[in-house]
């Protein structure tokens, strides 16, 4: 399954030098807006300790964590849904990713020019919403006009579709985003076609500077960051903390040798990119089940929910189609039992059918 955040965020935020700290790829990360130009792409593993230990316990040949895709798109700026600072290339890339991490810079820093000249988060946040808004507010009103023949006509499909749209519009108008908009099933498959960017998931990523000692988004007790903790609360958005500066410069050290050097320069010891790989994950709806052995440990990625025969379908297509059955234990059950024979003695090795809703951290073996 292959699913893409796309990080955004203005210029001079920190968005290419987190990237590289993610995926250990080299781009652009100059000090001066518009470096980026086309977006890099990176596949990052999702770290996962549940799969370390299985792929002891299997003593496997190798071992393949789950991943997703991250990509790093060039700073927005305010005025891109019509055009301003490329800002059409911008939006056309988020388009084309599944959730947005958006990045917000809280640090002050005299030598790293911020394109609104001043450091307010809340301001940030507002002005790449807004922008997504915006965007949303142009397809949604052009589509409204191109399906108004046919909704005269009374087709049902236009009717529907009219009626679902129309209550995102006076949203967007209003400067919410598409997400905050209560949808019933049926309108959120019609919305979904739109690909509004407003209606994908969003994860912030406040980049700070460690050796202050705020450690924490708690104790910076800046009226911004308050009003900034509050939007948080009220908005049930998600937030992860990192110091992309260091993590990209820590990102060619291992081991001993990283924890050294990252003690060395006053980070704290969760360097918060493990947290936003794994929260990036979550935002896409995603989870993990396993499969073990001699050969091969492997984390397959699955929507959240998904059937027995649906989880296969990550292994080879046909699994769906040829489902039989599958024999499902839970990994830590597994390591308990101290090998798959002792665990079907214990009867802890069921055999589920083509209903089985998946649970992350199921070891599966398909019968087909």
């Amino acid at each position: 399954m292959s699913l893409s955040i796309g990080i955004v965020g203005l210029p001079n935020v920190g968005k290419s030098t987190l990237f590289n700290a993610l995926t250990e790829k080299s781009v652009p990360a100059e000090n001066y807006p518009f470096c980026t130009i086309d977006p890099s792409v990176g596949v990052v593993a999702v770290p996962d300790a549940r799969l370390e230990k299985l792929n002891a316990f299997s003593h496997s040949h190798r071992k393949i964590p789950a991943a997703i895709e991250f990509v790093d798109i060039a700073g927005l700026v305010a005025g891109a849904s019509e055009g301003q600072g490329l800002g059409n290339k911008f939006l056309a890339h988020i388009r084309e990713t599944d959730a947005i991490a958006q990045v917000v810079r809280i640090f002050e820093d005299e030598n790293i020019i911020h394109v609104s000249g001043k450091i307010n988060p809340m301001d940030d946040i507002g002005v790449i919403n807004l922008e997504l808004i915006l965007a949303d507010m142009q397809t949604v009103t052009k589509r409204l006009s191109n399906i108004e023949r046919d909704v005269k006509r009374g087709e049902k499909e236009a009717v529907r579709e009219k009626a679902a749209l129309s209550r995102v519009l006076p949203a967007l108008e209003e400067g919410k985003l598409a997400s905050a908009v209560a949808l019933d099933e049926n309108e959120k498959a019609i919305v979904k076609t739109m690909h509004l960017l407003s209606m994908k998931p969003i994860l912030y990523i406040l980049n700070k500077r460690s050796g202050s000692g705020n450690q924490n988004l708690d104790e910076l007790y800046d009226e911004r960051y308050k009003t900034l903790l509050e939007f948080f609360k009220e908005s049930g958005a998600g937030h992860v903390i990192v110091d992309a500066k260091i993590e990209s410069e820590l990102k060619d050290f291992v081991g001993e040798e990283r924890e050294m050097f990252r003690a060395e320069l006053g980070a704290a010891k969760d360097d918060g990119v493990n947290n936003l790989i794994r929260k990036s994950y979550d935002i896409l709806g995603l989870m993990t089940y396993f499969t073990t052995g001699e050969d091969e440990t492997r984390a397959w990625t699955i929507k959240k929910n998904s059937t027995a025969p649906e989880a296969g379908m990550a292994i080879h297509t046909d699994f769906k189609e040829k489902f039989i059955r599958a024999e499902v234990i839970h990994w830590e059950k597994l390591l308990e039992a101290g090998a798959y024979s002792l665990a079907r003695e214990k009867g802890w090795v069921r055999t589920e059918g083509k209903d089985y809703i998946v649970a992350d951290g199921d070891v599966i073996e398909f019968k087909i």
